[in-house]
């Protein structure tokens, strides 16, 4: 008897996944706009951890080139692609202060580019995912076509690095300005 409830259960957290996935992307785009307060530290943690996330993310394309056509190369692709839009949302990206604090806001269309960017490559994993399951194709056929998986980490990655590095370098010339008026100079 118990048995029997696997494939219930199985069901069940499928069907909770999908159920959340929708208020998942909407947070990620709530959140991807909303106006922070400068953290310098914060700011330079995430900047070193995506480095290392970036050189992990690179080996794992490079690994699976042997499985995957062409995905050291979509990797690289895709980081090129995102540096330059972090390049472009760093430029787009609003700067204020208050008396005690700096804040950014990014940009809001950017934000809502990656979320939708994030919610079609989903969209296209579960339609591969459904016409593989309805064809006689191979499994090794259908993995070697999963290239834009790794572009698409890497637009994000990408986007990500270029744009925390980049807010990292803007606070610390806010911070190195404010210092100097501070002192008179």
């Amino acid at each position: 008897m118990p048995l029997l409830l696997i494939p219930l259960l199985v069901l069940a957290v499928v069907l909770l996944y999908l159920l959340v996935l929708p208020l998942s992307l909407l947070q990620r785009y709530r959140g991807g706009h909303r106006r922070r307060r400068v953290q310098p530290w914060v700011i330079g943690i995430n900047a070193w951890m995506l480095v290392l996330s970036t050189a992990l993310f690179l080996v794992g394309a490079w690994i699976s080139d042997r499985w995957i056509a062409g995905a050291t190369t979509h990797a690289l692709l895709g980081l090129a692609a995102g540096a330059a839009l972090g390049l472009l949302g760093l430029a787009l990206t609003r700067f204020d202060r208050d008396p005690r604090n700096h804040f950014y806001t990014p940009n809001q269309w950017l934000a809502l580019m990656l979320t939708v960017l994030v919610a079609g490559r989903i969209a296209l994993g579960f339609w591969q995912a459904w016409h593989w399951r309805q064809s006689a194709a191979e499994h090794a056929d259908w993995l070697v076509r999963q290239g834009s998986l790794l572009a698409v980490g890497g637009v994000l990655l990408g986007y990500y690095l270029a744009y925390t590095w980049g807010l990292r370098a803007r606070i610390r010339r806010l911070s190195s300005d404010n210092r100097d008026h501070a002192s008179g100079g």
